[in-house]
């Protein structure tokens, strides 16, 4: 493809995307199955340069203001992802006269909007609770692009084994610093047609995501619920841990989000899973588990802001008042889901947000209204399912897990474990 075409294509995408009227991911996903005849590079260039544009939304609109032509196209130029000699390609004299003018900005003596680039109500909570110097180690992170991490899936392969297959494949990877089950993997190769994932060896799963089901410590025989199951990330590695026994069932309201469980579900070999559509927390099909399950994860609907690397959208799709009313919610869907469990069941409540207002707060406000629960200090029980305890120990805040990007490069996880007195 000519360069020009490419960049302008690109602008196409990022104009589509400035708009926020549909998650980025999705949008992305429409916009590639409109143009099938790009290339995986090609592709890769596109939604990179896309990305960063969200990332870095008030530094390059800052920065695109000295420019000539189409707003999109400037921002795609700032924020160009693929080769740089293909970019030149593309530009005419002036705008490589421009972009040379850009680059010699020291952007260190910008004012701090554009080098954080969160919108400002995020920055208040998050420079109370980390102090100044880690406000900006996380500013830092969230602004770079994640890592790709697997899950090994250890009904069907070894972690070494994988590593090897991988390795023969051409993509190195090595074992995540703290979930026994994990490889993190160097650069985006494209996964779907290699072995190890079309025969169900691995998944794609965040490192700090397999932590949420380490800690939920499902085990062979057992009824388990994953009640905000989505996609089904999780319930593949709860149904993988109680070694394809028990009944595992996958909650959510979204038939479609189950509905992308099932070929995952097919690749895995697992039979113990049961994905189940429900119409709220407070579903019929709830109430006739009550006091019958051994454990239950709620992985809660929240902002997603602990997800910034891989969506940069949500800080701009976000508010204040949309954080209050899903604190509302993941009190209400919490209290739900408890009933369920019998005496000495275990209860995780996690969230992917970095916000105390949909993480401690709601974990204090469950403890205080169920004194029938025991809060278990995150560290011991991941201790206790195979993370080194040094480890466990850095993984833990105040009794909870909480992982942060610049800290643990996963995601920014909270999780609280309680058990129901026997």
């Amino acid at each position: 493809m000519h360069p020009n075409a490419l960049l302008e294509l690109c602008a196409e995408l990022v104009d589509s995307l400035l708009l926020f009227d549909k998650p980025a991911d999705a949008l992305v996903s429409d916009f590639f199955r409109a143009n099938k005849a790009l290339g995986q590079r090609e592709r890769h260039t596109l939604a990179e340069t896309a990305y960063a544009v969200l990332r870095r939304r008030p530094l390059l609109q800052h920065l695109a203001q000295s420019g000539h032509g189409p707003m999109a196209r400037r921002l795609a130029i700032l924020a160009w992802a693929g080769n740089d000699a293909f970019l030149r390609g593309a530009l005419s004299d002036q705008e490589q006269q421009w972009l040379k003018q850009v680059a010699k900005i020291d952007r260190n003596k910008l004012p701090e909007k554009l080098r954080h680039n969160l919108p400002e109500w995020l920055v208040d909570p998050l420079r109370q609770r980390l102090g100044d110097e880690e406000f900006w180690k996380l500013a830092d992170a969230i602004n770079e692009s994640a890592p790709l991490d697997l899950r090994v899936n250890l009904l069907k392969a070894k972690r070494e084994d994988v590593q090897a297959a991988l390795e023969a494949k051409g993509f190195k990877s090595t074992p995540t610093p703290f979930s026994p089950w994990g490889l993190r993997l160097e650069g985006k190769p494209a996964l779907q047609k290699l072995d190890v994932f079309t025969s169900g060896q691995v998944e794609v799963q965040d490192e700090g995501s397999q932590l949420l089901s380490l800690l939920t410590e499902a085990k062979r025989g057992e009824m388990v619920v994953d009640f905000c199951a989505g996609a089904g990330g999780k319930t593949l590695a709860l149904g993988a841990a109680m070694r394809n026994t028990g009944r595992l069932y996958a909650f959510d309201v979204s038939g479609h989000r189950l509905d992308k469980l099932k070929p995952r579900l097919a690749r895995s070999g697992l039979s113990n899973v049961y994905p189940v559509q429900i119409s709220s927390e407070r579903d019929e099909r709830v109430k006739r588990l009550v006091g019958k399950i051994d454990r239950v994860l709620v992985d809660a609907p929240c902002s997603g802001l602990g997800t910034l690397r891989r969506n940069p959208d949500l800080k701009w799709r976000h508010s204040p008042n949309a954080v209050q009313e899903l604190h509302d919610k993941q009190i209400a869907i919490l209290n739900s889901a408890s009933r369920m469990l019998k005496p000495g069941g275990r209860l995780v409540y996690a969230t992917c947000s970095l916000l105390d207002e949909e993480n401690e707060a709601v974990a204090q406000a469950f403890a205080e209204a169920h004194p029938e629960f025991t809060l278990l200090p995150a560290q011991d029980v991941l201790a206790h399912a195979q993370v080194d305890p040094a480890q466990a120990a850095v993984l833990s805040d105040n009794g909870y897990l909480r992982l942060w990007p610049h800290r643990h490069q996963s995601d920014g996880f909270f999780a609280a474990v309680w058990e129901r007195k026997k």
